[in-house]
């Protein structure tokens, strides 16, 4: 073979190369910050979301150095050091319990978040549109599903009289204030009394749902951050056990025995969220990716649980559901 078309032969091949195969160096490292305990199979299976598609984006080579908070504030914080001191081409951080103590630790390493309900407000970045620094991400929660949380409660036990948002103001955004003018509104709207239980161990929590189970007519909101997350199991217990209806914001809390869940999916946000660690890698700033709220939401429904509280689920209730567990 002659030597113009040996080098022609070989130019061919570059161009048939997918791009991925081309824009990875070698030693590209990804960090990331999970609210959940490593054993936690929900964690895992998250974590697998984040994985698969980092592969599907041809990222399946890159080395994860994955920490695992479990909830707790102070590891969570000790972490974020960690992970920072490792020099990352790109940080995640899952919910915004993770993503603060991130922030704090590092101005120029690109981070990419899921979860952070008002990243403006909690200055992470400086709008939606722009950004600007070297945080950009998805969002799950807005104020607004308070309401609906409250509605969807009203819907399935009509002489609902009260409500208790369970909150942790240790790791809940804005301190626990994030969804208080809208639970507040639309409470007044449906002539129920709102209450704010705020919990800061297992021991608030089970004291809080244990008061509720006693005054009839009461109901729970259990709001997303890392505390609930992390204790999610024990809540559900708990409002079973006290015969609480509760609504939570996370999926697998329905599907775990809790009454009725509604929220973003957050495997799809996660799995969105590697689009834009694929594009830091590739060389474009996390401040120019546009802030992104969820596209997807899911209602879960317990049917078992509903007819053990004693609970009729109305048919086209049922008929919205995405997925009904009986």
């Amino acid at each position: 073979m002659r030597r113009r078309e040996f080098v022609g032969l070989l130019a061919g091949a570059a161009v048939a190369l997918p791009v991925s195969a081309l824009a990875q160096p070698a030693g590209r490292r990804i960090a990331a910050l999970w609210p959940f305990k490593e054993t936690d199979p929900d964690g895992q299976a998250v974590f697998d979301a984040f994985r698969s598609g980092l592969k599907e984006l041809g990222w399946g080579g890159a080395r994860i150095e994955s920490r695992w908070g479990g909830g707790n504030v102070e590891t969570t914080k000790a972490y974020a050091a960690e992970l920072v001191r490792l020099s990352p081409d790109v940080i995640f951080a899952h919910l915004n319990a993770q993503l603060g103590p991130l922030s704090r630790e590092t101005r120029t390493i690109p981070i990419v978040f899921v979860g952070a309900s008002d990243p403006v407000g909690a200055g992470y970045v400086a709008s939606l549109s722009h950004p600007g620094g070297n945080i950009t991400g998805f969002t799950l929660f807005e104020p607004t599903l308070a309401g609906k949380w409250l509605g969807l409660l009203k819907e399935v036990t009509p002489n609902l009289t009260r409500v208790a948002l369970l909150i942790n103001p240790d790791t809940a955004i804005l301190r626990g204030t994030f969804y208080s003018t809208a639970f507040e509104t639309a409470a007044a709207g449906l002539g129920i009394e709102p209450v704010f239980a705020k919990v800061f161990n297992v021991q608030d929590i089970d004291a809080a749902i244990a008061a509720l189970g006693k005054q009839p007519g009461s109901a729970l909101i259990v709001a997303p951050d890392t505390f609930s997350e992390v204790n999610g199991d024990l809540i559900v217990a708990l409002a079973n056990q006290h015969r609480v209806p509760a609504v939570y914001a996370i999926s697998r809390y329905a599907k775990r025995g809790g009454l009725i869940s509604y929220g973003p999916n957050q495997y799809a946000a996660v799995k969105r969220a590697t689009t834009y660690v694929d594009r830091i890698l590739r060389g474009e700033r996390p401040g120019d990716l546009p802030v992104q709220a969820p596209v997807k939401f899911d209602l879960v429904v317990n049917l078992k649980t509903a007819k053990a509280l004693g609970l009729t689920i109305a048919q086209s209730f049922l008929l919205r559901a995405d997925e009904v567990v009986e």
